[in-house]
């Protein structure tokens, strides 16, 4: 007997990789731009379709954080929010932050992991250190998370269950500024609750964080990575660059690549690719901002994604949106 089986629709070539002129692979995905009013302006794909998106539901998280209570600001809340590189200027924040709540760096449940930036983990690895929950990229998030659990007298051995009433609040928010409700959840890498919503709820929860009040959580926790987005990301990723160079900008990339901003003027976009390649995100973003009518040096930096060939640059991956 045969059964049927669906099959889900190809979805459009976001970026190629052309190798000394001959194209030698594509990546396809979905990617969706909001107008300043908020309506879509334009969408490649099928922006409609629920995804994970990683560590661009960190805002959310943050927000969760200040709601329940905890009273972060400045570079401890952009630290909270983050998928920093592991830095040593992040990880001994990580771990004054530890400190002024009574927690150890036992009580993190994320995994023990090395840098996230390649050039910070040799520089690690060669100093004779080991993996270390504190240098896995979400330590602040999950820093935050057991404070608030602390204060509000909430268990912190189950503070990642999603029946947890921080991560029952982590859904309301994810919900409220995405528009939508969450399609499922499931298990993030770092082993917090993780909400699935569509791209279109993602960009418009950006653009939720970027106009919300003076004062608000939304707001302090934009504020908050937008003045200090080299402990979101790192001293040598594009997160940091977009923030740095384009003021009043909220950028954030998730794991299996995802990316969400919004500009100032609440116009926002988000991306998802569908086989995971973080390499494409850099073209895939300078080339959409440059469509959105963006204008500066920081789209070059972000769309030099060169492929070498005994150590010359003989190709790229060239964005095709």
């Amino acid at each position: 007997m045969m059964t049927a089986t669906t099959t889900a629709p190809v979805s459009p070539v976001l970026a190629e990789v052309v190798r000394s002129g001959f194209v030698e692979g594509r990546h396809r995905g979905s990617l969706v731009v909001l107008a300043a009013d908020g309506s879509v302006d334009y969408a490649i794909g099928d922006p409609s379709l629920p995804v994970f998106p990683r560590s661009s539901n960190k805002p959310m998280q943050a927000a969760a954080v200040l709601r329940a209570g905890l009273d972060l600001s400045g570079e401890r809340l952009a630290l909270a929010s983050a998928s920093h590189s592991g830095e040593e200027f992040q990880r001994a924040l990580v771990r004054t932050m530890l400190g002024e709540y009574g927690l150890h760096e036992s009580d993190l449940q994320c995994p023990a992991d090395l840098p996230l930036d390649p050039v910070e983990a040799e520089g690690y690895l060669a100093a004779g250190h080991e993996r270390e929950r504190v240098t896995m990229n979400c330590s602040g998030k999950h820093t935050a998370m057991l404070a608030v659990c602390a204060l509000n007298g909430w268990p912190t051995d189950s503070y990642l269950d999603p029946s947890h009433p921080l991560q029952r609040l982590v859904l309301t928010v994810v919900e409220e500024a995405a528009g939508e409700r969450v399609a499922s959840v499931g298990t993030d890498g770092c082993g917090a609750p993780l909400m699935a919503i569509s791209l279109v709820g993602l960009a418009r929860a950006f653009r939720t964080f970027v106009l919300a009040p003076e004062g608000s959580p939304e707001r302090r926790v934009a504020d908050a990575m937008r003045a200090h987005p080299e402990y979101v990301a790192g001293t040598r990723r594009p997160d940091t660059w977009v923030m740095r160079a384009l003021p009043g900008t909220l950028s954030k990339m998730g794991a299996e690549a995802v990316q969400a901003l919004a500009l100032p003027d609440g116009r926002a976009l988000a991306f998802k690719v569908d086989d995971g390649a973080t390499r494409v995100l850099g073209p895939v973003l300078a080339r959409t901002l440059e469509r959105m009518g963006v204008e500066s040096p920081v789209l070059a930096r972000l769309a030099d994604a060169p492929l070498l060939g005994g150590a010359a640059k003989v190709g790229e991956i060239r964005a095709t949106v």
